[in-house]
Order: structure tokens, then sequence, then C-alpha cells
């Protein structure tokens, strides 16, 4: 189930140590543009959404179409006669344009754009290259433009070369526009006799929105659709945040190839989490066979799909993997209202069928709670007692045949802990099951709670179906079991997430802290640190790092020692220094003088003979007993600086046991980030080993997250690895540190 996305330090005391680092306030609430100084964080990006007004894109008053045609057979006769069809029904004029012919379908054609009779709110370019026409709209201060020509991004350099020529001229321009490479999606004939919260469309990829299009035939309402091809200007965090705004909007549906931006997506993300708007996303690029067929389609970059995952699930983004659970969660999403309670009974006629559904849904995270045994000897009244009705409850048949049916549905809605009932039909077995699916809808209209129908049967044109079950608003009615509770546990946690949600944005950093002025010195562009120089860099940030000395040479470093305390370690320091352990320029354990003399002429002699640089040795205090972690930051070519906790020491590639997040996020985040984790019994202490103090590791990664969004852009690779969580209360320490510039 989804969490809360934020959450803020829970003591005074840890938040006077993190906020050190520099103060944080909160922003604004709400915010149109990100215009202002204070509407930026500290490295200068928007911290609010611009929100295009597209009114006029999808409800124009005035439509050149330009290249229009009405000669058969040709292309552009097909698409101009589909938008003088959509012209017609949204109430727009339309004036064709083209250089030759006088009339189209017998409307007067304009010779250019600059002969058009009145100022147009829409341009279609139904022509090959779109740049040369995009200086006459600007000139004739058209809004809107649609592109539906390829051959650009998708083709490879050639093509995105000649997209960002034309994405430059239409910036210049003023206007906006859509695609190319797109294609008629946005003018489609929408149903306009059905009510109820609807859902607004987005896809890359025309063709894979007609699953969700098609909603219209079983009852549920589509208000957009937005084919935003190659999004060489308008892209989907704009129709994002556009949606999110539009009242008889639902629920947002999409289905993404690739990202233009991603800081754009997640301030769209975040607007319409603070309006408690759910998206439900496919975003293809999981496998690096899905990427590299969405690059060459659409030319834009997928990202690491964990970072992608992560940064959705920051936002309150529900990823699904089909177009049909697209289909039905989104429209799950848009139709059922809050749920009151996030309890779930299965109630079915079949003992088997209920154990089975009972136990998918739990293996996905759903509560299935036990009925008290007032509630059972209710249900026991018209229910055999040999059958269980604990949950799974099973009513053995007969009763769905009369009056008892009813009487049973209305006794477990009536339970103050089930917020959902799910009924697996597993196929048609009339009368029975038409007895039973009325009662199912007719219940539904009397309750407040969600009520689920699995309707199992291959064929779907029984009456019990298409016209009993369909028919209702009420009932949620799927067609698969998982679909079913893959759409339920979203509802439940779209809900619990934006019960609460806070906006990360709204208390990200608008200055610089002291911590980055002295940070910012250490910087070396295009270098990496030595361990001294990171550790150093750590510091700034109120890191803990060990009690350590860089000594030049052997006598110095046993007076270090001597400081220091025993038994110490001693590393080698350099900038080219990567894998010191590796390269045998690591000594553990050192308790005496002579053995630290001994190590001080090994490791120079081991570096001489690797061609290692050093500008020293370091002498450190020997840390043991606790929890090795690693904790570090990356640059993503979509999000920008992320931040990784996971498992760490020598094996940290091998397990590969990480969680990630996008800057900037909250306390709660960063709890959730270790939640992840395969290894996260770690921390809670095993085999006799006491617990971690989870709270210093969290603070680690908050300081950490405040490096990234300072620094980020300075910072190709950061890794604290290995990160020593000592026993609670007794902190954590930065044993070894590698820093990487940009």
């Amino acid at each position: 189930m989804l969490g809360s996305t934020h959450g803020t330090l829970t003591t005074d005391s840890r938040r006077a140590r993190v906020l050190a680092c520099g103060e944080q306030r909160p922003g604004p609430a709400v915010h149109g543009r990100a215009d202002e100084a204070d509407d930026r964080d500290v490295s200068g990006r928007p911290l609010y959404s611009d929100v295009p007004d597209l009114a006029r894109f999808f409800r124009p008053e005035s439509v050149a179409v330009i290249g229009a045609s009405d000669t058969e057979g040709r292309p552009n006769t097909g698409i101009t006669r589909q938008l003088l069809g959509w012209a017609e029904r949204v109430g727009a004029r339309v004036h064709p344009v083209h250089p030759t012919r006088p009339s189209v379908f017998g409307i007067p054609c304009s010779a250019s754009v600059a002969d058009l009779p009145e100022q147009v709110d829409l341009a279609v370019l139904l022509v090959a290259d779109p740049l040369p026409v995009v200086e006459q709209l600007a000139e004739a201060k058209v809004k809107f433009a649609v592109a539906f020509a390829s051959g650009f991004a998708e083709t490879g350099e050639a093509g995105a070369e000649a997209q960002r020529r034309l994405a430059d001229a239409v910036r210049r321009s003023g206007l906006r526009m859509l695609g190319p490479n797109t294609n008629l999606n946005a003018f489609e004939r929408f149903r306009e006799d059905l009510a109820g919260p609807a859902i607004a469309l987005i896809t890359q990829s025309g063709h894979q929105g007609r699953p969700v299009f098609a909603l219209q035939e079983l009852g549920i309402r589509l208000s957009h659709w937005a084919p935003t091809g190659n999004e060489a200007d308008l892209e989907t965090a704009d129709f994002i945040s556009y949606f999110a705004e539009r009242p008889e909007v639902g629920a947002i549906a999409c289905y993404v190839e690739g990202l233009k931006d991603g800081r754009a997506f997640l301030l769209a993300a975040d607007r319409a989490a603070r309006r408690k708007v759910p998206v439900v996303a496919v975003k293809v690029g999981r496998t690096e066979a899905g990427a590299r067929t969405a690059a060459s389609h659409t030319g834009k970059l997928t990202g690491a799909d964990d970072v992608v995952d992560a940064a959705m699930r920051q936002y309150g983004v529900i990823r699904v993997d089909g177009l049909d659970e697209l289909q039905d969660t989104a429209a799950l999403l848009a139709r059922a209202r809050a749920p009151h309670a996030d309890g779930v009974v299965v109630y079915s006629i079949s003992g088997g069928t209920g154990a089975h559904v009972a136990d998918l849904a739990a293996g996905l995270g759903l509560r299935l709670p036990t009925l008290p045994e007032s509630r059972q000897a209710e249900l026991h009244q018209w229910i055999p007692e040999y059958l269980s009705v604990a949950n799974p409850v099973d009513n053995g048949g007969h009763p769905v045949g009369d009056w008892r049916g009813r009487k049973i549905i209305d006794t477990i809605l009536a339970d103050p802990e089930v917020g959902v009932l799910i009924c697996p039909v597993t196929g048609p077995f009339p009368p029975l099951s038409d007895r039973l699916v009325r009662d199912l809808v007719d219940a539904a209209e009397e309750t407040d709670k969600l009520v689920c129908v699995v309707w199992g049967s291959p064929v779907g044109t029984e009456p019990a179906y298409r016209e009993v079950l369909l028919g209702s608003s009420r009932v949620a009615t799927f067609r698969t079991v998982g679909n079913c509770l893959t759409a339920v546990r979203a509802w439940l946690g779209h809900h619990h997430f934006v019960s609460d949600y806070r906006s990360p944005f709204d208390e990200a950093p608008r200055t610089p802290s002291p911590s980055f002025r002295k940070a910012d010195a250490l910087m070396r562009p295009g270098q990496q640190l030595s361990e001294h120089a990171a550790k150093q860099l750590l510091r700034a940030y109120g890191i803990r790092v060990p009690r350590e000395q860089l000594v030049t040479s052997a006598a110095a470093a046993v007076r270090a020692a001597g400081q220091v305390g025993y038994p110490v370690v001693m590393k080698a320091s350099g900038a080219q220094i990567a894998h010191k352990t590796e390269l045998g320029l690591v000594k553990i354990g050192l308790t005496s003088a002579s053995q630290v003399r001994d190590a001080y002429r090994e490791l120079t002699d081991i570096a001489r003979y690797e061609g290692v640089s050093l500008d020293g040795v370091l002498v450190c205090q020997m840390v043991e007993q606790g929890v090795e972690m690693v904790v570090g930051v990356t640059h993503d070519e979509l999000f920008g600086p992320t931040v990784t906790v996971g498992l760490g020491g020598v094996l940290v590639e091998v397990l590969r046991d990480a969680a990630v997040r996008v800057p900037p996020f909250g306390e709660e985040q960063a709890r959730d980030m270790l939640a992840e984790l395969r290894g996260r019994a770690l921390l809670d202490g095993v085999r006799g080993r006491p617990p971690a103090d989870v709270d210093a590791l969290v603070e680690v990664v908050l300081r950490v997250q405040r490096m990234a969004l300072e620094l980020g852009e300075q910072i190709a690779e950061l890794d604290i690895n290995p990160l020593l969580v000592l026993p609670r209360g007794q902190g954590a320490v930065a044993l070894d540190a590698l820093v990487v510039c940009r």
C-alpha cells in the first residue's frame, strides 16, 4: 500500500540538528507559475509547476487546417473530414489553408496563414515539414498547433536534430505545440451521455490508449485524450497539471514511453497529489529491451527504471504494467468514493474460490480482518454452521437464490472494519448468479462502502453482466481477480497517501546553507576527491567521521596513532584511489607503534608500485560493532541528483539491496527507504546483536539529501561506504567516502 510521501522531523532536537545545515522554511501551498525567486530551490530549479491554459486547445473557437484536402484517396482528406466533424461537435469555426485550392469541402480556403480571416486558437498542420509554418503561426498569434508529421527524434540522430530545431522555433514563437509524430486522438468523438467523474487520458502512442478510450462502451466517462507524440513542446507533465485542475476529472490515465523532463513530471505529479487527483501510469522501460524500444519510438530518455519507480511512488503516481490494469485501476479510482475502512472481505458461493481470492489478496498486502464472533453468529442465521464465515465468507450457494442473499451482504457491509466487499463470480449459473448480482447492485446503492464483483465468464454477453453489473455506477466490475485486487490496493493506497500529503517542495531549501559554502570550496570539477577531502565534505554537513589524522611520515603516523587512540586503522589517501581494499591499501587493528611504522612503509610502497599518487596516509580511529550501510548520491539523466541507501560493505555490489529517492523528501520517505530493504531486519538486531541506531541513519540520509540539493550539479557520484550504524543511541560513523566531481 502506498504511504505518505512527506514527513517532518518528529522531535525539536532532531529538527535542530538537521536544519543546522541550513534553515528550511515552507513555501506557498499552491502556485500556478514558478517564476519568482522564492519559488526556486537552492539550485535555481522551480518548486511549483507552471500550468498551461489548454482550454482553447481542447475547446477552440476557431481552427485552421494547414494543408487541408478534399481529394478522395489522399490521407489529408480523411484527416480533414474528421477535423470538420470534431469542430462541429465542439462548436469551432474551421478555416482550411491551401495555396492552390479555392475551397475544401465547400468551405472557402485561405492561401496562407497570413490570409486567415480571423485569429485562430488552434492550427492543425497537415504538412511534411512543420518548421516553416511555425514562424507564420507566431506572426498570426495562433495559440496552439498540432504537428502530425513523423521523421523526427523517433528516427535517430538526424531526426533528433530536426526536432531540436522545431522545438527551438516553437519556443521562440510563443505558441504551444502538440507533437510532432502525434495523431488524431485529441479529436475523437467522446460520449456526452455519461455522467460522473471522468478519466483524462495521456498517451505517447495513440494506439495504446484505445483500451482506455473503449471504457466509454462500459459506461465510464472520458473527458480528454492528449496524444503527446514526441513532445517537442507540450509534454505529459503539462497535461497532468492541466487535468488535475479540471473539476470533471476523477483520474488521469497515462501511457508513458519516456519522460521529457523528470523534474517537470514530479512537479505535475505533486500538483495532482495536492488536489487528490489519482494518476495511474504504464511506464515502458522496466527491462533493457523495453527501454530500447521506447527510445526508438519516441526518441526520449527512459531513465533508470528503479529511479523512475521510486519517483512515482514518492508523489503517489500509481504504476501498473498492462493496459488492462490501466483500464481497471483508473476506472475504479475515478468513480469510487473515499474509503471509510481498509478491511477487505471476500464473499463467494464456493469455499475454494473464496480461499483462493483471499490468499491472493493477502499476498498483495490487503488487510482481511476476521469478522467478530457476533457478526459470524449473525451470518450463520442464513448460512449453514459447517461453512466458514470468518473471512472469506462462504455461503454455500443456495442462500443467494432467495431473500437470505441480501441479508448476508448487508450484514457484511455493516461491520465497521469492512471497507470493501469483493465477490468473485467464477461463471454464470442462472438464476442464482442473476439474483446474486442484483442483490449486490442494490446493496451498493445503499452503502458508502466499495462493492466489487469479478465476473469470470469468458463470454461477457450475459444480461447479468451486460445490463445489471455494467448498468450500475456504484458496483466496480472486473473480469479478472488480479486486476480487481490490484485496483483495490491502488484505491486504498491512493486515499491513504493523499489524506496527509504534504508536498516536499514546500519545505525544500531556498537558500544555500553555511555548510554549502564550506563544501563548495572543497569541490574539484572533473576530479575525484581523496578520502581525506571527501570526509572533510561530510564533516561540513555534520556527518560524523572517525577521529583521524592525515600524515606524510612514519614518525607522524606513530604520533597520530597515540593521539587518535589504539587500535587504529591506516589507509592510503589519494584522489586516484577508488577501491583501497583490493589494492591492499588498508591496514586494520594496529595496536603498537611498530605496527604503525611498518604499515606506513608498506602502504607507501604499494602505492608507489601501483603508480598511485598519495596526499598522505590516514591514521584513523577503529570503530567496530555496527551494521554496515551505504548512503550515496548519483546523478540521474532525467531527475538529476538522487539519494540511495542500502546494505554496505565490501559486498554492496553483490547484494544490490538498496532504495532510492529523488530530493526533496522528508523523514518519512527516508524511513520508507529503509523499510524497502530486504536486509532491513539487520538494523533491528539479529542473532543476539543490539538494535542499530536507525534514527541516526535517517539523519545521515537527510543530511546527504541536503548535499544532493546544494551540490548535486557538482557531484557525479558520492558513496559513504561503509557507514557504520552503531547500536541504538550511539549514532552512525562514515568510515570511508568516495566523491567524484562533475
